[in-house]
């Protein structure tokens, strides 16, 4: 039986992995993605973690599990399709037909993309994701949609190889931070699209047309992808049951990670919290390292 278990393997479960291990805890992370390092692996450029300017997520991404695995961090790829407590032991039922236990439990599963809900949505074209397939759109037109950082970021990435790049939002003014504001309107390729919202993707064996809703006005652009950044969706449902989920489905915790199952502890983009970045996702881990320490202390007769 391990001391811990950790549920993916992103900062947050990484970090978590690497307090873990110089704690001398008997630590196992679980993660369902070949080689995983969390959503981070696909962002193409990081310029806010400290010390680390202009880093790409996937080096930092690696640069993070190489930390956890050098330090003696086991990292088992499966996937969890159910998770139970029983007798002060949790259970966690795998993929491949086994079962792991463990004392305590920190889930840094993380997040998905949230799908677009139209008609044609699931036409080839529409992608989630710029850093992987904006190469197939050199010299093409394509259209982002959403109005957060990872869409203003898509449309600058997807800008140096496309031809036009619209970006559509619901909204007349962007959620993203001001200084991916100002580099989106200083690129002339960039075309806003405001007050804008998808109501059907169009094509007949791919994406040719993104039809919207332009200020109550129906409105067709043609184009040849869509790229789909509309928010994230929480990994959380093993829990439902367990532990208590916010309106939205991310988990109720502090930044101690406790949530309100006892051994039960939240890290990274699943919890309750203002903001979801790779700084504090592995300051999350830490502190859910350290809560765990405590548990396991105050609980160490049970076993």
């Amino acid at each position: 039986m391990y001391d811990i278990i950790i549920i993916g393997s992103g900062p947050a479960g990484l970090t978590a992995a690497i307090y873990a291990s110089r704690a001398r805890l008997r630590t196992l992370v679980l993660e369902r993605d070949t080689m995983g390092a969390g959503q981070i692996a696909v962002t193409e450029q990081v310029d806010n973690y400290p010390g680390l300017l202009h880093i790409g997520g996937y080096e930092l991404g690696e640069k993070f599990r190489e930390h956890a695995e050098s330090l003696g961090a086991s990292i088992c790829e499966n996937d969890v399709e159910r998770l139970t407590k029983q007798d002060g032991v949790f259970q966690i039922a795998l993929a491949d037909g086994t079962t792991v236990s463990a004392k305590s439990v920190i889930y840094a599963a993380g997040t998905s993309y949230r799908k677009l809900d139209v008609p044609g949505a699931e036409l080839p074209g529409v992608s989630y994701c710029a850093t992987c397939d904006g190469a197939f759109y050199q010299g093409k037109t394509v259209a982002v949609i959403g109005g957060g950082d990872t869409a203003l970021g898509d449309a600058l990435y997807l800008a140096r190889m496309a031809k036009t790049v619209y970006l559509v939002h619901r909204r007349d003014a962007f959620r993203a931070n001001a200084a991916l504001q100002e580099s989106v309107k200083q690129t002339e390729n960039i075309v806003l699209v405001t007050n804008a919202v998808p109501t059907a993707v169009v094509g007949e064996k791919r994406v040719s047309v993104l039809q919207i809703d332009h200020s109550g006005q129906p409105e067709e652009l043609t184009l040849d992808g869509v790229f789909v950044a509309i928010g994230s969706v929480p990994n959380t449902e093993p829990l439902r049951g367990l532990a208590d989920l916010d309106a939205h489905g991310y988990v109720k915790a502090g930044e101690d990670g406790i949530t309100s199952l006892d051994g039960l502890f939240a890290a990274g983009d699943v919890r309750t919290k203002l903001l979801r970045q790779v700084v504090t996702a592995a300051a999350d881990g830490a502190n859910c390292v350290a809560s765990a320490e405590q548990y396991l202390l105050q609980n160490e007769k049970r076993w």
